[in-house]
């Protein structure tokens, strides 16, 4: 269960030296441009344990009361420019579908088989190429799901009126807030603050989202032999992060434990790991390991394991297939 006082206090610490971060860089400004510009992707790193708090909230986890709960994550989404009723909904769907290969699509990265992959022709293989190419996924996506797709309810267009309040009443707190800093501050401060911070922190999130769960020895299943506490546990990792990065990414890596009680506040996944020492070793992925991560980008149902381009190639090659 959550504690309030703990809660508060984490929200505290991460808020505050968020906003004056911002504030610094913005006074910054005048003085070096780079300096402010610095100060701005320091400053993401606040804003990436802004938007896992946020997610938190999304699960009823931060405060004991739901509604402050909801409140908390949609003032919180305004930061993280994520309409918060969508964004909670979509993860949900992600919680109750990893690791379903019937079932993919909602909340989840673009993931096909072997098979799915060798059977497309060529534009749509050039096609997967391009949307799980690292500079693609990393850097191109995180912007354009942030500034252009989080600005609709993507997913629940006809779902009812909350997504969509939830949407355009993120979209007007955003504008308004924007609107107040291009009047106080003028252009320099939305091109060289608030810009890099966003950037660097969506590209963050994105990949600590990916090596969640796309790590060679993950799992899916199709339909008939899926079970949700077994895709939970093994087909998310325990990103194994020095310190400071745990902290500034909310225990964010001790995925396998959120994903089998996601109700756990973040702040209490470190005493899960130490009452539960058999838990710390399963599906560890240091930092080092995890950059082998990206190359991976197929899953072999056969294998049982994620394969990079150039493995499907080969299993293509000994059935007389051309990839």
């Amino acid at each position: 269960m959550p504690d309030t006082k703990r809660s508060v206090f984490e929200l505290a610490i991460t808020v505050i030296p968020f906003l004056a971060l911002w504030a610094a860089a913005w006074l910054a400004l005048p003085i070096s441009v780079w300096a402010a510009i610095l100060l701005a992707i320091l400053n993401a790193a606040f804003l990436v344990r802004i938007f896992i708090i946020m997610h938190d909230c999304g699960h009823g986890s931060f405060f004991r009361n739901r509604t402050v709960c909801n409140w908390t994550g949609r003032v919180l989404g305004v930061l993280a420019l994520t309409p918060y009723d969508v964004w909670r909904q979509s993860h949900a769907i992600h919680h109750s579908s990893t690791g379903n290969l019937d079932r993919r699509g909602m909340g989840d990265i673009p993931t096909l088989t072997v098979e799915e992959y060798l059977n497309r022709k060529w534009a749509g293989r050039a096609a997967y190429r391009l949307i799980r190419n690292p500079i693609f996924l990393f850097c191109v996506v995180p912007i354009y799901t942030f500034f252009l797709q989080n600005r609709l309810p993507i997913g629940f267009m006809w779902s009812g009126w909350l997504y969509w309040v939830s949407a355009m009443g993120t979209n007007a707190a955003i504008a308004g807030l924007l609107a107040i800093v291009f009047w106080s501050g003028g252009l320099d401060v939305l091109l060289y603050v608030f810009l890099p911070t966003m950037i660097v922190a969506a590209s963050i999130g994105f990949w600590l989202f990916y090596i969640q769960h796309q790590f060679e020895h993950t799992t899916w299943e199709r339909e008939a032999g899926w079970k949700l506490q077994h895709a939970a546990f093994f087909g998310s990792s325990h990103y194994a992060l020095p310190g400071i990065l745990r902290w500034f990414s909310a225990n964010i890596g001790v995925h396998h434990v959120h994903h089998l009680a996601s109700r756990i506040p973040f702040y209490r996944l470190d005493q899960v790991l130490r009452d539960h020492t058999e838990l710390a070793g399963c599906q560890r992925i240091t930092l080092y390991e995890s950059l082998h991560c990206a190359r991976l980008h197929l899953w072999d149902e056969n294998g049982r394991r994620l394969l990079t381009f150039s493995e499907a190639l080969s299993i293509a090659n000994s059935k007389d297939l051309s990839v």
